[in-house]
């Protein structure tokens, strides 16, 4: 019989949630500055950047393989530990490495050739392909470790904690980037910024790899003996193939796969453009833009933890969730009112009140996730809950960019509209139609059918196994 999963505990669920702050920190670098440095500074057009960020969620099938390797093959006796420090360091080093690698690219698309320009392109989305798998071999163990460690009545506490940990370490990054990068302000000469993103950058990496060892060291206990050796069992006969085939049998995973990928893109849609956004139509400094994302996980933190404390206890989940997407749509009609009044001060009251909206959706979707997890296959689950959450981003990170490249060329051939604002007004306009679509896909969720579908496919697919 299998034993119920071992309590964390408060300061440990806060220990380890430090892994989080530090998901957060390098998120709100890669998907904020270097995306305005990019797009803002450098002059790369918005959809090569989007499709190049994008590559980090293109391999995100991997995170299905990952879980499935980790669920399957310990190393050194450990299932999750061994797999996050490997993919730590790789991302690490690969976050020190972007950075001239997108300098050059800029240089390229200067003054290089077509061919050489090309090799550059794909070296550089290359480079966020293997940031994303590196991402993917840390995290999807990471979250499986906390389903490993929590039992079911503890596990809301300790997702809502490590999600504002993780919310902290945006405000963290956000806050780090004002500081240490306050001296660019104006600066454009990309013989200035190279030298000193890439000092800042080495920097972040190295306190990355210091607070994950502080997090996760000692947090895996050894499986051995006959306390897990029934899970265990469990888990190792589950391939790749029956995975998929457990996927794909029960319509309310595929349901609530397609509602994530909504509702991450509603949240992130705006992401490649939103610090551009400020530059441009608010003539924010580099500085200045960062602070948006800190107000954004203010907001964020806040709504976590109202909704955690207070919402799904008295609403629960779904409607929680429901309100969440609600208030995501209103809150991107409310920031493209703001471009239009042009004011800061306003700018800034809608990033809280957007941060607040994603904090109470996220919240509510998080538990949702966990608790649709089997925890006899909590690798492959997790790998495919993150699969869609990677996917999203992915997309988002290409319309986003895509569809601001096509607002403006748009605008150019029109004549009409003069201004920044209208080719960022297509990309909220199309994301609010993206939350609305989350709404319609989370109605179709039934929490009951899906225990007693994938319940039921499970032991299909082991007995398949066993025949």
């Amino acid at each position: 019989m299998q034993t119920q999963a071992p309590g964390l505990g408060l300061a440990r669920t806060l220990r380890l949630g430090l892994f989080q702050g530090c998901l957060g920190c390098l998120a709100v670098i890669f998907a904020g500055l270097l995306n305005r440095v990019m797009i803002s500074e450098l002059n790369i057009p918005a959809l090569l950047v989007g499709v190049a960020l994008a590559f980090e969620q293109f391999v995100s099938p991997a995170r299905v393989l990952v879980g499935q390797v980790s669920d399957a093959h310990p190393l050194g006796g450990r299932h999750r530990l061994p797999y996050i420090w490997m993919g730590t360091a790789a991302f690490c080093t690969l976050a020190v490495l972007s950075i001239p690698l997108i300098f050059h690219v800029a240089r390229l698309l200067q003054t290089g050739e077509a061919h050489t320009i090309t090799a550059g392109v794909l070296a550089l989305c290359g480079l966020f392909a293997a940031y994303g798998l590196a991402i993917s071999t840390a995290s999807t163990p990471y979250l499986a470790l906390v389903i490993d460690r929590t039992n079911e009545q503890e596990r809301p506490r300790a997702v809502g904690i490590i999600w504002c940990l993780l919310t902290v370490g945006i405000v963290a990054g956000a806050i780090s980037i004002a500081i240490g990068l306050r001296g660019l302000d104006g600066v454009e000469d990309p013989a200035v910024l190279e030298p000193v993103l890439l000092a800042f950058m080495v920097k972040v990496v190295l306190a990355v790899l210091l607070v994950t060892l502080v997090a996760t060291v000692g947090m895996e206990r050894p499986r051995t003996g006959q306390q897990f050796s029934t899970a265990d069992a469990r888990q190792d006969s589950i391939t790749l193939k029956q995975s998929w085939a457990l996927i794909t049998s029960s319509r309310q995973v595929l349901v609530f796969f397609l509602f994530l990928v909504l509702f991450t893109l509603a949240l992130f849609l705006q992401d490649p453009i939103l610090e551009s956004y400020g530059a441009e139509v608010f003539g924010m400094p580099i500085a200045a833009t960062a602070s948006l994302n800190a107000l954004w996980g203010i907001g964020t933190l806040l709504g976590l933890l109202l909704a955690g404390l207070w919402i799904v206890p008295k609403a629960g989940k779904l409607a929680t969730a429901r309100l969440g997407c609600q208030l995501i749509l209103a809150s991107l009609l409310l920031l493209m009112a703001a471009g239009a009044l042009g004011q800061i001060p306003v700018l800034q009251v809608v990033m809280v009140l957007f941060g607040l909206s994603a904090g109470i959706g996220t919240n509510s979707a998080l538990v949702l996730m966990l608790d649709l997890t089997l925890p006899q296959a909590a690798g492959t689950f997790v790998g495919v809950w993150g699969l869609a959450q990677a996917m999203s981003r992915a997309l988002g990170k290409v319309i986003g960019g895509g569809l601001l490249d096509l607002g403006r060329w748009l605008q150019e051939i029109s004549g009409l509209s003069p201004g920044p604002l209208p080719p960022f007004a297509l990309v909220l306009g199309v994301e609010a139609l993206v939350a609305l679509a989350a709404l319609v896909a989370l109605s179709r969720v039934n929490l009951r059918q899906f225990r007693e579908d994938t319940g039921r496919s499970l032991s299909k697919v082991l007995a398949l196994e066993i025949g």
